[in-house]
């Protein structure tokens, strides 16, 4: 990795440009900075094509406006996190900043200012191309020699449909503001800062559910990407079935590193954390350290999922035999969370209650526990009493989109105990978690755990399983493997 140079900065600089303390060179000649400030080409883009989701992205705005008219809406990318000393974490984009702009760039700031005659005005604030007369592009770390091209204020405006202005100077801009303001919190301290004395945590939290409960049902766009976000999830789980044995000689990291190279081919990234979970380690939720051995013998459990490119992710779980085939108890614990799951998802349907394919799952496998003897009858008690979740640990699926958990702020009476509608995207995925030093299952079920997930669509007539590329059953799973496996 290069190492910047650390130039001494002139005392009337506005925005100082930092270098490293320890730093090779510890000056620039005035010779070099002349040099560097001229002989560059023209590299402005003049016939961009607004983005995919730009007519999308303005009525989600539209939409918005309507709902707050009066208000200064603020809603913030977000900025750089520092990782370790001068490197930083990869840059995503909040997903309330991506959902109404379709940028993703860091610094970017969308503010909605209120007309008197109505509606909103739309700004987007981006930082500019990189300055060429101060040396920025070349002497800051966050240079474009250093980092990257950006966009120029010209081309968002082309790509975004969106007024574009100068990040910098908006700081100053909300300081003055005067009405009412709401931001969308977490994101950008700055920006909160100069609005300490302008906003409530109240306000802007009834801000945020909005753009929350805005998300429960997706469009014709938001669609199409999660399909393609599941597409190439099915690709990275035959990925990596066919790399089983080079696991097995090395460790769950060689199944995690197989697929996240088909999430960054084909996506922007994985969508969360890879839970590459083989043997015991798949009684933990989320498992993510993977580290562990991969034994024949024992069954893998893989969570994981790619994010698009706009930033829509799948959430697909398959339990598999890393040798291709099931035991026969593990045959019947993975019947059984088969068997739950087909009832999950065939209560997923426009007008049903959203925890209904959450009961009808449940109910399943406390029916399977009742029958081998874990529970004791009857079932219906053993429900009031919630004593299945002893080995079902976890709720039945969640919404999906620009969040893996999407639209977590919104209110419960819209979510958790709302109603189902044409377009949101759910998963359903229970499953079965006998923990290793569970006394009160027989010895030979404890470090089984097995979990089946699916991306499912709620549609006018009931539902679409997104993933169905990827068997289900305990005989398809096995014939699926060894296909793969030649």
């Amino acid at each position: 990795m290069a190492e910047q140079q650390s130039p001494e900065t002139p005392e009337d600089e506005q925005q100082p440009i930092k270098g490293r303390k320890n730093g090779l060179e510890t000056s620039v000649s005035d010779e070099l900075t002349e040099n560097m400030k001229t002989g560059w080409a023209d590299t402005e883009r003049r016939d961009l094509e607004p983005i995919a989701q730009a007519p999308h992205t303005a009525r989600r705005r539209a939409a918005l406006s309507a709902r707050f008219p009066g208000e200064r809406l603020v809603v913030p990318a977000g900025n750089l996190k520092t990782r370790s000393n001068d490197t930083e974490y990869p840059f995503r984009a909040s997903v309330e900043y991506a959902y109404l702009t379709g940028d993703q760039t860091q610094d970017g700031v969308l503010v909605l200012e209120p007309r008197t005659e109505g509606g909103h005005e739309a700004t987007l604030y981006l930082l500019p191309r990189s300055d060429r007369e101060n040396g920025e592009f070349w002497l800051d770390g966050q240079g474009e020699l250093w980092v990257g091209r950006r966009n120029s204020l010209a081309e968002g405006e082309q790509l975004y449909g969106i007024p574009c202005a100068d990040v910098r100077e908006l700081p100053g801009k909300l300081r003055e503001a005067s009405g009412p303001v709401r931001i969308v919190r977490g994101h950008d301290a700055g920006l909160e800062r100069a609005l300490t004395d302008k906003v409530t945590a109240e306000r802007d939290e009834q801000l945020r559910e909005y753009l929350s409960e805005a998300r429960l049902v997706k469009d014709e766009f938001e669609v199409g990407e999660l399909q393609k976000a599941v597409d190439s999830t099915v690709r990275g789980f035959e990925d990596v079935v066919r790399v089983l044995d080079r696991a097995e000689a090395t460790s769950e990291r060689y199944i995690e590193g197989t697929f996240f190279l088909r999430a960054r081919v084909e996506g922007n990234d994985i969508g969360y954390g890879s839970i590459c979970a083989s043997g015991p380690h798949a009684t933990t939720l989320h498992w993510v350290r993977n580290d562990g051995p991969v034994n024949s013998g024992d069954l893998l459990l893989l969570d994981a999922g790619v994010e698009t490119h706009s930033l829509y992710t799948a959430d697909v779980t398959r339990t598999m035999p890393v040798n291709g085939t099931f035991t026969e108890l593990q045959r019947k614990i993975y019947d059984a969370v088969y068997e739950a799951q087909e009832a999950g998802i065939a209560a997923v349907k426009p007008g049903a209650k959203y925890l209904d394919f959450h009961h009808a799952a449940q109910r399943v496998l406390a029916e399977r526990l009742v029958e081998w003897g874990l529970l004791e009858s009857p079932v219906e008690k053993a429900l009031e009493l919630g004593l299945q979740r002893r080995w079902t640990l976890h709720g039945t699926g969640h919404m999906l989109g620009l969040d893996v958990h999407d639209c977590a702020a919104a209110r419960r009476e819209f979510y958790a105990e709302g109603t189902l509608e044409p377009g949101m995207c759910l998963t359903v995925e229970p499953g079965l978690y006998f923990q290793p030093d569970d006394l009160t299952v027989p010895e030979e079920y404890r470090g089984i755990g097995v979990r089946i997930e699916d991306d499912i669509l709620v549609t006018e007539d009931g539902n679409r399983n997104l993933s169905a590329g990827l068997p289900r059953t305990s005989d398809d799973v096995e014939a699926w493997m060894a296909r793969l496996r030649g």
